[in-house]
């Protein structure tokens, strides 16, 4: 396994559990420490169990790149970032990089399995430009990892996607994943790659549609819950990805839906649609400002708590967090920005985060003494709070600005808040 991140890390240590013989390879020479030592360096639940028995077992390696002494296995899996460029496009370096390793660390015959999310048309082009007379045989094969429930994700999947030419290779990829019950769907590299995209993209289309009709629920005295719910009742529709709120960040929507945006534009295809998805999501992040504008007229000066930073719960991921627009936001108009996150140690700091956010230890700690409030990160425990304590230690005009429609609205009208969701008319 070449690339140790959240995909990387996951597939190597599940692929163990399963069995087969696994290393795991990353230019991150402190990454390779923590692993060999049985500590994960990101927060995803189930890994660290899973990590620990792969180790004791002995079917689970960590080298750097520059240490590895043992042959590569017969299914090499690349798994390294492929970060978006500022004009959108895709850095492809670090897939180029990892294939040149591989190239040189196995001469011979095996299947190189892409994991790393690379635009329609990549793979075929590599197998072209960068593996032909080498013996490796290529093989496109993307994730569907959630951040938060990546582990069961890899054993229960809604599917998995082969994308291949030669019979061999792909028979021995299935049996990569045997024991594991789900669809499996082989297609051409090109289609695979676009599947991958296709599912990101029209997922962020139904999060920035939600927050469309949350915009028009606000101005026409609608609840857009009701209507959410309502409209999720259709089987054609679903109800996941529904909820209205402060739009969608990580790893993969922001960087996925720009790519696939950029490679239409690239290949002569106008994708409207997707270009208005970036830019509802985009206008989503300037709620929270618009809102303590209102009431406050100006934020010069306002003290103001972030409830969550990560960009979803039950991960420590910080990548293209709305929490870091807003924050930087209110800073920029003056504000005065604490902040608390489950997942984000405070004295340690991150350095995603600007550096005038002042980091709590603890939500109420964060909440004493503040004018306004933005929860940001739906974390249980920001809806488990005791709100009648907060009441007493905020400041007038206390309001709360519910970023993910996820607290009870009525109830803290009701204890003395002032309270504003997204899209909730009747709140």
């Amino acid at each position: 396994m070449v690339g140790l991140g959240y995909v990387g890390a996951v597939a190597a240590v599940a692929l163990a559990h399963s069995g087969h013989e696994v290393l795991g390879v990353d230019v991150d020479r402190e990454k390779v420490a923590a692993f060999q030592q049985g500590i994960c360096p990101f927060h995803e639940p189930e890994l660290p169990g899973l990590l620990s028995s792969g180790l004791a077992a002995g079917r689970l390696r960590f080298q750097h790149p520059q240490e590895v002494t043992v042959p590569l296995g017969e299914i090499i899996l690349v798994a390294v970032g492929t970060p978006s460029r500022p004009y959108g496009g895709t850095d492809l370096s670090q897939v180029r990089a990892a294939i040149q390793w591989v190239r040189q660390r196995r001469p011979g015959p095996a299947v190189l399995v892409m994991k790393s999310t690379v635009p329609p048309g990549t793979g075929r082009r590599l197998v072209d430009e960068e593996l032909a007379g080498t013996g490796l045989r290529y093989v496109a094969n993307p994730e569907f990892l959630r951040e938060g429930q990546a582990v069961r994700d890899w054993f229960h999947p809604d599917r998995i996607v082969i994308g291949g030419e030669d019979e061999e290779a792909i028979d021995l990829v299935k049996k990569m994943f045997a024991g594991i019950k789900a669809p499996v769907l082989v297609t051409g590299i090109t289609s695979a790659e676009m599947i991958k995209y296709a599912a990101n993209a029209f997922l962020a289309t139904k999060i920035s549609f939600i927050n469309e009709v949350a915009g028009l629920c606000a101005r026409v005295g609608a609840d857009i819950d009701e209507v959410a719910y309502g409209i999720g009742l259709d089987p054609r529709i679903g109800p996941s990805f529904l909820r209205a709120g402060l739009g969608y960040g990580g790893s993969c929507f922001p960087k996925d839906v720009r790519a696939l945006e950029f490679c239409s534009a690239v290949n002569g295809y106008n994708f409207e649609l997707l270009r208005a998805v970036i830019n509802v999501n985009n206008r989503q992040r300037l709620l929270p400002l618009q809102a303590l504008r209102r009431v406050f007229g100006t934020v010069k000066g306002v003290k103001v708590a972030l409830l969550g930073l990560t960009f979803k719960p039950g991960t420590d991921d910080l990548r293209e967090a709305p929490a870091l627009d807003i924050g930087r936001l209110l800073i920029e108009e003056g504000a005065e920005v604490r902040a608390y996150d489950p997942q984000v140690a405070a004295g340690n700091g991150h350095p995603l985060l600007p550096g005038e956010i002042d980091l709590r230890t603890s939500a109420l700690e964060a909440l004493q003494g503040v004018q306004a409030a933005v929860l940001v990160t739906e974390w249980p425990e920001f809806c488990e709070l005791p709100w009648e304590q907060v009441v007493q230690i905020m400041v007038s005009p206390r309001l709360i600005f519910d970023g993910r429609n996820a607290l009870d609205g009525r109830k803290l009208i009701e204890l003395g808040f002032r309270y504003q969701g997204v899209g909730r008319g009747g709140a």
